[in-house]
């Protein structure tokens, strides 16, 4: 039977009283201060940014207009919705957000995997810098310039359309052409972000204790198999937070880029919602229609965060809470 705290004092075994969690808190700021300091900017950005205007998603329910102010526009409850829901362009935007998502997850996501397994078996140290060099470098180009570099090089007389004639294509401005913008968009997404991307997954493979890969070999596997059965599982977890965090954003097809790159005649196949609300909302100044349908997005990514999240950690125990 345990004794009590009186008992076991009068018996002479020592107490350990746990320390509340404010004096823990207390004493590990005294010993990180400069550490907790360095989180102030990080936290102000999130709380001055991110949550202190999420009050203003209430316009999604209001006739918002700017002399009523937020709180004294008109409640009008669903009704944006439901105009958002019954109009022409629910399913087109949906559709092409989806759709370029889903490219993005099959073809953008596994890229700086591959490059970085890639990497990981190169031996010249040289040739691997340089590759990471140049791999690295058009995530640094401005995203204007990137989207100019885009336009020109797919003009009709611009150089992939001049290769491609050679090949029998007629030779038309390949943005002019709905179908092939999705293709463009995730082809030019792999070129600038599969270097950048690829950073964390090179770290996550330095981790890797290299005796397996000595018994591996001693044991007569070759590279294929390290790579399959040593590689591969030491850096899943970081595969699987990533993955995680990308299905939390899949409707999140960045606006900037599709705006630089569509123009009326691709808009069958590059309106996504972000361009939707970009143009309804600034554009047309119907402010509480955008906000409706941003905020219907920002619903379906949590959806998909918390679901992924739980699959995730029912198959293989991996998760981000």
């Amino acid at each position: 039977m345990e004794k009590s705290a009186p008992a076991a004092k009068a018996a002479g075994t020592v107490v350990l009283n746990t320390p509340s969690f404010k004096r823990r808190f207390i004493r590990d700021f005294i010993l990180n201060k400069y550490l907790y300091l360095m989180m102030i900017p990080v936290i102000a950005y999130y709380v001055i940014f991110h949550y202190a205007p999420m009050y203003g998603a209430i316009i999604a329910f209001k006739d918002y207009t700017p002399m009523k102010g937020v709180l004294g526009s008109d409640w009008v409850g669903f009704k944006h919705f439901q105009d958002f829901f019954g109009s022409f362009y629910f399913w087109r935007i949906l559709k092409n957000t989806l759709l370029i998502s889903i490219y993005s997850l099959l073809f953008e996501f596994p890229a700086p995997i591959l490059l970085a397994l890639l990497i990981n078996e190169v031996r010249h140290q040289l040739f691997k810098r340089v590759v990471q060099t140049i791999t690295y470098m058009p995530y640094f180009i401005s995203l204007v310039v990137i989207c100019g570099m885009i336009t020109d090089f797919t003009n009709s007389d611009g150089l992939i359309n001049t290769l491609l004639t050679q090949f029998g294509y007629d030779g038309q401005a390949m943005l002019q052409k709905p179908g092939l913008f999705r293709p463009i968009y995730i082809l030019s997404e792999i070129w600038q972000k599969i270097g950048w991307e690829s950073i964390i997954y090179i770290a996550a493979l330095m981790s890797i204790d290299q005796e397996q890969y000595e018994a591996a070999r001693m044991d007569g596997a070759g590279r294929i198999k390290q790579m399959l059965y040593i590689t591969l599982p030491g850096i899943m977890p970081v595969i699987t937070i990533l993955f995680i965090l990308r299905m939390g954003n899949l409707l999140n097809v960045g606006f900037e880029k599709i705006i630089l790159l569509y123009n009326p005649v691709t808009y069958e196949t590059a309106d996504v919602i972000s361009s939707f609300v970009y143009r309804v909302g600034l554009l047309e100044f119907g402010w509480s229609f955008s906000s409706a349908v941003g905020l219907f997005n920002s619903v379906i990514n949590l959806i998909l965060l918390i679901s992924a999240n739980y699959i995730s950690r029912k198959v293989n125990e991996s998760s981000l809470w």
